[in-house]
């Protein structure tokens, strides 16, 4: 029998301060290499439902696990000691636009364990994997109005929010996950309600998993889209005394070095994270975007080199080449210093 999550966790502060620590690469980008048609999508067991469903890649999880499986486990042959969920969608208020809400947790919950086993079959005493539960942003933002005419409008509420994401919590921590991924902020309410929720799920469960945070920066303005600064955002969701804080997805890491900096400087008792873009969307190449393997690498390597990661990856365009050359890349270099203060709040 495995051992809970919060024991399995339990290694990776002091992982980040001996070395750093690789991060899968995309999800969709690679759900895209397998051209799936709308009934491969559907499987037997959706192949009379009412709604065109391609496209929903969290569905995939139940249709077509042999898809996400072998996703895993090529970003784990290619040196990734953490793989995220394929649930970045696999919310009630997300899978609304397919009219399958009712299958969020079981989404959730079949995908925390296809991971789950990809990672214990990599898993070695010197190389141990990890499961990141991912808590993607929703496609509903609470701090901003939908509606140009209507500046006080909104398509959703903190209570939804929060009673969605408990739901996919409690469904990622029953599937095996060893920390908790609330990604791709681009709206700080948000995360805030994914949080929250995230609190009480420990409550019900009696289970603290580290909680990783990572939010995106969306034009050269240096903020997320709901209008905060790098430094802002983190002291709105620091409460939650994260394992880690970064940025990712958005403008690709050339862009993105000096937001990484700032937050290197605002959280200097906090392990940081870094998964860029593979540069900028590109229709004509085959990821859909513009960077190659040895470029992205070379970016990030440059992070690492200033002593100012963690934690490296990718996100959008992002493969498993691309995740074996960072991995190759950084090897040889520290992490960010050893962190002096306890503020990570670690399992009881």
């Amino acid at each position: 029998m495995n051992p809970p999550a919060y024991t399995r966790a339990a290694a990776l502060p002091d992982i980040l301060r001996q070395r750093l620590v690789i991060l899968d690469g995309a999800m969709g980008t690679m759900i895209q290499r397998f051209k799936l048609t709308e009934e491969q999508y559907r499987g037997e067991r959706f192949k009379d439902f009412h709604r065109d469903v391609k496209g929903n890649n969290e569905l995939l999880s139940l249709t077509r696990p042999d898809v996400i499986r072998d996703i895993h486990e090529q970003y784990l042959a290619s040196g990734a000691d953490v793989v995220e969920t394929n649930t970045f969608g696999a919310t009630t208020i997300a899978q609304a636009d397919y009219d399958m809400a009712d299958l969020a947790y079981e989404m959730n919950l079949q995908s925390a364990r296809l991971a789950r086993a990809a990672c214990d079959k990599y898993s070695t005493p010197d190389k141990p994997r990890y499961v990141a539960g991912a808590l993607g942003p929703t496609p509903k933002t609470a701090s901003i109005s939908p509606d140009v005419n209507d500046p006080g409008a909104r398509n959703v509420n903190f209570e939804q929010l929060r009673a969605a994401y408990l739901q996919q919590t409690l469904a990622l921590i029953e599937g095996g996950s060893d920390v908790l991924l609330v990604e791709t902020i681009f709206d700080t309410l948000n995360a805030k309600a994914a949080l929250f929720a995230i609190d009480e799920a420990f409550e019900q469960t009696g289970e603290r998993l580290p909680i990783m945070i990572s939010g995106t920066v969306t034009d050269a303005s240096g903020r997320v889209l709901s209008g905060q600064t790098v430094t802002a955002f983190w002291y709105s969701v620091r409460h939650a005394q994260p394992l880690s804080i970064g940025l990712n997805c958005a403008l690709g890491a050339a862009l993105m070095k000096p937001y990484i900096q700032e937050l290197a400087k605002v959280a200097p008792d906090t392990f940081i994270s870094c998964y860029p873009n593979a540069g900028l969307p590109n229709p004509m190449s085959e990821t859909g975007f513009d960077e190659t393997p040895d470029v992205t690498s070379r970016l990030v390597r440059e992070f690492a080199a200033e002593g100012l990661v963690n934690i490296v990856g990718g996100c959008c365009g992002t493969t498993p080449e691309h995740i074996g050359a960072i991995a190759h890349a950084v090897g040889p270099l520290a992490p960010r210093g050893a962190l002096t203060t306890a503020f990570y709040r670690a399992a009881a």
